[in-house]
């Protein structure tokens, strides 16, 4: 029989056929910690911002990227990215408290919401953070809390893309940004209002790997720009092309290459603000995914293994409440048995959780070693979307998350307990 043979890359290792995560045995690490868990590479994490900076460096010299808090809020998260100088994306005033709390200044928290509520906009604005409107009502009622000095606007660019229908945000079925003519009386009004400070931003979807969408959208976004430049006569500080920058979730897809991408979409971006005399304004990134997917990995337990007529079941202690992902966008998670991966590839599974849901799964026909219960699998890119959209369905604390930081493990996050479920809970007679 042919030997398997797997390509591993950091943080992931092999040692004797046990999986290896920042060089810990991840079988040792769910004994010590239990399992589902979450394991977060901190060293990744900053890597990842480092690299993608650097790139767009190369090409323009004013460079903002602010990661998107949504993919993954852990504070410890957080921190490192604070520490390598990043700026954040947030999308709710929760996240807004959690990136001050891990000590971003507010000049470096961009909030862009929708369906933001009266009592969310006093709370923003006294947060003092950059808002990005999007909508002409938020500015409506955000002035009467504040006059911002710095304002954005988020338009629709009328082009969208995504990995998956509910991962596109913009073009004409999206709620999200505003078409050219509020545009206009949106920002007329915010210059009228005494905002002295402007910027412009986009976010077109989540996921993707094909640029063309991008730079299309980004086009359209500067042609806006120019003319609003024209007719209201505002400059811009900052354009902001958003976020959705994708990764390779299956084995045999290529990364993005960053070095194409920053050569085309900078070269773009100095083209257009030289021919439309928008002078040198800040270009901003906002990457969620791209950062933290493949800094980190999901820890399951096999439980049950069930032969039926017609599938072979692997029941594991994560669902669902854990990894929401693949049930609700049909998502690929590549999945290793941690303590036998160079084991021979013999069955076909469907990975399941403890759910009951028939739509509680994990990964379907996967080819893997015999399975056996005891195992422990590995359900790789998990950093992003994993542990942030988690909940307690059918009353299931939510798992652990430990940082692998300066060769330590250190628990970032507690698991939940029975507790829990109960905390904020009154139970009236």
């Amino acid at each position: 029989m042919v030997k398997k043979v797997i390509q591993f890359h950091q943080p992931l290792s092999n040692e004797d056929g046990i999986l290896l995560f920042e060089g810990f045995n991840t079988v040792e690490l769910a004994k010590k910690f239990d399992t589902p868990l979450y394991l977060i590479s901190e060293k990744r994490v900053r890597d990842n911002y480092n690299r993608l900076h650097n790139a767009l460096l190369q090409n323009y010299d004013k460079i903002r990227v602010y990661y998107a808090a949504k993919a993954n809020s852990n504070l410890s998260v957080l921190r490192s990215l604070e520490a390598e100088g990043a700026y954040l994306d947030a999308v709710s005033p929760g996240e807004i408290f959690l990136a001050l709390k891990a000590g971003f200044s507010p000049e470096r928290i961009l909030f862009t919401g929708t369906s933001v509520r009266n009592d969310e906009l006093n709370f923003i604005a006294n947060s003092n953070v950059v808002v990005n409107i999007d909508s002409f009502s938020e500015l409506d009622r955000l002035l009467l809390h504040i006059v911002p000095k710095t304002l954005s606007v988020r338009i629709n660019p009328k082009i969208g893309s995504g990995h998956h229908d509910h991962c596109i945000t913009a073009g004409p079925q999206t709620k999200f940004g505003l078409w050219e003519k509020e545009t206009l009386k949106t920002y007329a009004k915010a210059k009228r209002a005494g905002v002295e400070k402007f910027g412009i931003q986009m976010h077109v979807g989540s996921g993707i790997l094909n640029l063309e969408p991008i730079i299309l959208a980004f086009d359209n976004l500067l042609s806006m720009a120019k003319k609003i430049h024209d007719k209201l006569g505002i400059t811009f500080e900052f354009i902001d092309m958003g976020g959705g920058l994708g990764v390779p979730y299956k084995p045999e897809e290529n990364e993005l290459d960053l070095c194409t991408f920053s050569k085309r979409i900078l070269s773009l971006f100095k083209r257009r603000i030289a021919e439309y005399n928008l002078g040198t304004p800040f270009f901003c990134l906002e990457p969620g995914r791209y950062l933290v997917s493949d800094a980190s990995i999901l820890l399951t337990s096999v439980n049950t293994v069930k032969v039926t007529p017609f599938k072979k079941f692997i029941g594991v202690d994560a669902g669902l409440n854990t990894l929401l992902r693949p049930s609700m966008y049909g998502s690929y998670h590549h999945v290793l048995v941690a303590n036998k991966v160079t084991s021979q590839e013999k069955e076909i599974y469907d990975v399941v959780g403890p759910i009951c849901e028939s739509g509680d799964f994990l990964a379907r026909d996967r080819l893997l070693p015999e399975i056996e219960e005891g195992d422990l699998l590995a359900l790789l890119n998990a950093g992003a979307y994993g542990f942030a959209m988690s909940s307690q369905y059918n009353s299931r604390p939510r798992a652990a998350e430990v940082l692998i930081k300066n060769k330590k493990c250190l628990l970032v996050r507690k698991r939940e307990t029975f507790d829990s479920l109960v905390f904020n809970q009154q139970m009236v007679e």
